[in-house]
């Protein structure tokens, strides 16, 4: 179809209103998930997928986003731009029922979009309701065109304002505080990486992010761009970017089945770890779902295949099972479907069963082909597969001494846990504690109704660079499983966790407040990323809090939790002060440490939560994997103890 024809097809006409949107601010998590940091930063997704589904239909090749001085965003495409003729249905212009409507967009006609992302059609209008003020410029045949909303509510009719060589859409808007108490700031970080990950989800597409609060050493804004010609390809390579490769170059195929674009790129690497991503139409499944299934079936039925007919696996005395073949495996599969159906806790899990069929097809052509063409990737590939399965079948008996220890199977508690009386795992917390002299403290110091105490001796063991089997036989580690009371290791997956007798809720990781406290609780957190995913996913974990100092003047005493809180406090008592800065948790009393860590009334907690699964996955395998460089790099750019005495 002709680019006329579809500037002709794409008219009010396209725009469907399915329902009002009168109870969006009145809830608005329903919409878009939270109204804290993570609903914040969902706001300028939803607005830059509108331009996304404009790129995937072939319309749109350039999108920008601006984070503003005062926080509001502004994003512009070069699509189409949304039509702005008379909606015969709503009586008003198409532009103020998308806008308006909570439901209406061209996504719900199938000949203006085959698929698209996003929240299915909620997104913009719901984007406008929770903003307090709202911008759209339409740029269209000759002429810009805009509506200025407030709330969500039109303050007056669509007009026209100008005109103009360029086309597209233009959207700037401003959170309502009223709605996002937490904050209304945006994190670059956190818009840079989806941005980039939306550049590889779509080669050829450019994305800019502008941050007009913050500049350069040459004084200019902060900015990136970013423009993919690889797509997957290129995604896997910077993923694995501080990893080892095993093959020489990325395996990877794109194309149709049954009808379902479907592209899937993946290496090998010396790692221990399985790093799997998956995306339907741009969106992170990180719950998984049936193209994920059709990626493992279609892996493991045709590289065992070719390894039966190697011969490598006949002194082999046990079965290779799936996992096997996706250890030290970084891989990306991403689908287009025209009607995705999601399940899951977070409705990021896809249940299509024809994708299955689809992805399995596709990947198992993909590999046959590489795996003749490249004989000796193919050899270091299986080789890779038996060390694996010997490695599981060491790790099957240290797992199934943490099952016997584990409580729930009739075992005993770690011999260090002090546990709490209360039996109810949603109100019981868990506080990790680093090293026996601060565990001491936090056990006289905690409620012991509901609190429990388990110190870790010194540095836990760095799984990232450790394989399975030493993972399981490390006592700290054994402690932890034994002491939340999951499970882990099913037929289908060694590491499947099984979080129905999880004894803790809230699990809280309380370490010294310096360099070496940090590094620790860096351990601890990618043991938890990649041994206990789902308990960061379902929010169980969480950092606390000690202060760095405790300001003194005579009676008066103050505690403070970084340098300028602790200056401030300082001034305020206009001198003849006393500072102490608190080296670890061990320089605390048992009263100290409740009242400013502990209590639940006073302290703060530091929930984990996992934004961009894929950045997560980066940052752990660059913390903690053998690539020195870009680790120095980013503690560099990152420190916040530059200034402590070691």
């Amino acid at each position: 179809m002709s680019e006329e024809a579809n500037k002709k097809n794409y008219s009010a006409d396209s725009i469907q209103a399915l329902e009002g949107m009168e109870h969006v601010r009145m809830r608005p998590s329903m919409y878009i998930g939270d109204v804290g940091v993570r609903g914040l930063h969902h706001l300028v997704y939803e607005v830059v997928d509108n331009s996304i589904d404009e790129a995937m239909g072939g319309h749109c090749d350039t999108i920008s986003v601006i984070i503003n001085e005062d926080n509001s965003i502004t994003t512009k495409d070069n699509g189409r731009g949304i039509p702005v003729d008379l909606h015969k249905k709503e009586g008003v212009s198409a532009l103020q029922v998308v806008m308006t409507k909570i439901g209406a967009g061209g996504k719900f006609d199938k000949d203006s979009y085959k698929v698209s992302g996003g929240l299915h059609g909620v997104g913009v209008s719901c984007v406008n309701a929770l903003s307090d003020h709202l911008s759209a410029k339409v740029f269209k045949e000759g002429v810009i065109w805009q509506q200025e909303y407030s709330r969500g509510k039109a303050l007056y009719p669509v007009k026209r304002i100008g005109e103009t060589t360029e086309r597209g859409t233009e959207v700037t808007f401003h959170p309502d505080d009223t709605i996002f108490t937490q904050t209304i700031e945006y994190s670059y970080e956190t818009l840079a990486n989806r941005m980039r990950e939306l550049s590889f989800l779509n080669k050829g597409v450019t994305i800019s992010i502008t941050d007009k609060r913050q500049k350069d050493e040459k004084g200019e804004y902060v900015s990136e761009t970013f423009v993919s010609t690889e797509g997957l390809k290129e995604f896997v390579k910077f993923l694995d970017g501080n990893r080892e490769s095993l093959i020489k170059d990325v395996i990877s195929m794109e194309g149709e089945k049954n009808d379902i674009p479907v592209e899937v790129a993946m290496i090998y690497n010396t790692s221990y770890t399985e790093n799997l991503h998956s995306y339907v139409n741009n969106i992170n499944t990180h719950e998984g779902g049936t193209h994920l299934s059709g990626f493992r079936r279609g892996l493991t039925s045709t590289l065992k295949k070719y390894a039966d007919a190697s011969g490598m696996l006949d002194k082999l005395k046990f079965e290779i099972q799936g996992d096997d073949f996706r250890e030290g495996l970084t891989a990306i599969v991403s689908v287009k479907v025209a009607e995705p159906q999601f399940e899951g806790q977070t409705k990021t899990k896809l249940g299509n069963r024809e994708v299955s069929a689809a992805v399995s097809q596709a990947v198992s052509e993909m590999l046959t082909n590489y795996l003749e063409e490249h004989p000796d990737d193919a050899k270091t590939i299986v080789q890779k597969v038996i060390l694996a399965a010997q490695a599981r079948h060491a790790a099957s008996k240290a797992r199934e001494m943490v099952q016997r220890k584990n409580v729930m199977s009739g075992g005993g508690l770690p011999g260090k846990l002090s546990d709490c009386s209360e039996q109810d795992p949603e109100k019981c917390e868990i506080f990790l504690v680093e090293g026996d002299s601060a565990g001491g403290t936090a056990k006289m110091g905690r409620d012991r109704n509901f609190q429990a105490i388990l110190p870790l001796r010194g540095k836990i063991l760095n799984v990232e660079k450790a394989m399975q089997h030493k993972v399981f036989e490390n006592e700290e580690i054994k402690n932890m499983y034994t002491a939340l009371g999951v499970t882990i290791g099913t037929e289908e997956d060694s590491k499947a966790l099984n979080l129905s007798k999880l004894r803790y809720h809230k699990v809280v990781i309380m370490c010294d407040a310096d360099v070496d406290g940090s590094h620790i609780e860096t351990l601890i957190l990618t043991f938890f990323f990649r041994y206990m995913k789902e308990l960061v996913e379902q929010g169980h974990i969480y950092i606390a809090t000690p202060p760095l100092y405790l300001v003194k003047k005579g009676q008066k005493k103050q505690y403070a939790w970084s340098d300028k809180e602790r200056d401030e406090i300082a001034d305020s008592y206009s001198g003849g002060v006393s500072i102490q800065r608190y080296k670890g948790l061990g320089e605390m009393n048992a009263s100290q440490l409740w009242d400013t860590t502990m209590n639940p009334d006073f302290r703060t907690l530091r929930q984990i939560q996992i934004d961009n699964p894929t950045e997560s996955d980066r940052v752990f395998s660059m913390l903690m994997g053998d690539e020195v460089p870009p680790r120095r790099e980013f503690i560099e750019k990152n420190a916040v103890y530059a200034n402590i005495d070691t």
